[in-house]
């Protein structure tokens, strides 16, 4: 049911800029305004790209990441890989420690009515429209959206486990949480990942907004393409994936402050 495909990745190049720990962002729906404007100091952090600003913001995330790419801020990796990516993180009020395991690929861009990838809330439209405008200038998934899959054998762990002995990314954020990053790129683990994932649903677990805007430029390239083969780059999009059975796996509330009612 749900295809996945590796991604050659564009990452920044170590030789020519500073850490990574200086170059990652939030997520553009939760980076507070306060955290903004002290990642825009850094004129190579990823915000650049998936907050940008401006009075066009989707022209100059353009000019950033032609300009990057000109000046080798950033570098494509040579061959497609599977991405793993950990999380390890502790809850308020215990010493126990988490480790929420995943990968990073290429997800077809499925319709909802499908029934591969489940979805379970609605979007606002216009910022729908904003990630839309994003995508189409840069042709580019700043960050990934998240995934469910549901795999009781564990068949993906081990290789997830192996690639962690050589990451190539280590941070830790101000919250305490390390997340760490490492690459697959032999052709026949990648096969593996995947067999596994082919006869899968996927539930969207958070990332509604920019998974929508994938659809709606397939969409719009699918009607402006008439030689569309279901092979071009805007059928896919960028999702991680974790499995549902991973004991780490945590579900926390989000509080909100409701203000102006009479």
């Amino acid at each position: 049911m749900a295809e996945i495909r590796p991604i050659r990745a564009w990452r920044y190049n170590a030789a020519v800029v500073g850490k990574i720990d200086e170059l990652t962002s939030p997520l553009f729906d939760v980076v507070s305004d306060k955290q903004r404007k002290a990642l825009y100091q850094n004129p190579h952090n990823s915000i650049h790209l998936s907050v940008p600003q401006g009075a066009r913001p989707a022209d100059t995330a353009l000019q950033t990441l032609a300009d990057w790419k000109k000046r080798n801020i950033i570098v494509q990796d040579a061959i497609p890989g599977i991405y793993v990516y950990y999380q390890h993180f502790k809850l308020a009020g215990s010493t126990k420690e988490y480790c929420r395991k995943g990968f990073v690929c290429h997800i077809r861009a499925y319709d909802f009515e499908e029934n591969v990838i489940l979805r379970h809330e609605n979007t606002i439209p216009k910022a729908v429209n904003d990630r839309i405008d994003l995508l189409a200038k840069t042709q580019l998934h700043a960050s990934p959206t998240h995934g469910l899959y549901t795999d009781e054998l564990f068949q993906l762990e081990k290789y997830m486990d192996e690639a962690m002995l050589s990451p190539i990314y280590e941070t830790e954020d101000y919250q305490g949480v390390r997340d760490v990053l490492a690459v697959i790129h032999d052709a026949r683990v990648i096969e593996r990942f995947v067999q596994v994932l082919n006869d899968r649903k996927i539930i969207l677990a958070d990332g509604h907004h920019r998974y929508e805007s994938s659809l709606a430029y397939k969409h719009k390239c699918q009607a402006e393409n008439l030689n569309h083969s279901g092979n071009e780059g805007y059928n896919f999009h960028l999702m991680y994936l974790t499995n549902t059975e991973n004991d780490d796996l945590r579900i926390l509330p989000t509080h909100r402050l409701i203000l102006g009612l009479p």
